[in-house]
């Protein structure tokens, strides 16, 4: 049995808030490769489906400026989104009230910018008892300055740096918990770079499972013959 602790993330006292992953505030991130952080920030929000979660999404100024949330993430999640003006998202008395309503203490939060939307409602929440834990990697900001600046703010208020592969492996912790093993193994083999392909090529020539694909390679002809 896995050692529980209330200093890792579990799914039954977790909730997960992505804020404004929105195609205008992605204009402004200079801190990480954007279609990284798209990566990552799928990957988050299939992780937390995974484990059964809940997610609250967000956006800002939809059709004023921002855009539509990016539709991979909505293909995930696929709830409407609380629409707010304000860049502090816990200005939102629809959104705290969601949150509240979860009963959950932990929020692991994804937002653009880090400097802003991620810093504003972190440090509300955790005046208001809330643990907090910041994916530095599905969060950006308008320069890696910025981003680090509000990240190093936030940890002094007590919040807590993670990433996104660190959330997945936190929720799972036993590889003998095969209830999610193989949803954890697929975010890691389409998410998770050189992980995933160490997993694929585990799969395939250790373990010998057939190819994914519905192609098979003809095995390569010694030198000379």
């Amino acid at each position: 049995m896995t050692f529980r602790t209330q200093k890792l993330i579990n799914p039954d006292d977790t909730l997960f808030l992505f804020i404004d992953h929105q195609p205008q505030m992605a204009f402004g991130v200079t801190s990480i490769d954007r279609q990284l952080l798209k990566n990552n920030t799928v990957a988050l929000a299939k992780s937390a489906k995974l484990f059964g979660a809940p997610i609250i999404l967000t956006a800002v100024e939809t059709e004023a400026f921002s855009g539509y949330i990016w539709p991979e993430l909505l293909d995930v999640v696929q709830q409407n989104p609380i629409e707010r003006t304000s860049m502090n998202s816990w200005d939102s008395a629809e959104l705290v009230a969601a949150v509240k309503a979860s009963g959950r203490k932990k929020l692991v939060i994804a937002a653009l910018w880090t400097e802003a939307c991620l810093l504003f409602p972190a440090l509300s929440a955790l005046e208001e008892g809330f643990e907090v834990y910041m994916i530095t990697d599905a969060s950006g900001g308008t320069s890696l300055e910025a981003h680090d600046a509000a990240l190093r703010r936030m940890e002094q208020a007590g919040g807590q740096s993670l990433t996104t592969i660190t959330a997945l492996l936190e929720m799972q912790r036993d590889w003998a918990h095969r209830d999610t093993y193989d949803g954890v193994m697929d975010i890691v083999r389409e998410h998770c770079g050189a992980y995933g392909m160490g997993v694929d090529y585990a799969y395939t020539m250790v373990h010998k499972a057939p190819q994914r694909g519905g192609f098979a390679h003809e095995a390569p002809h010694p030198a000379g013959h």
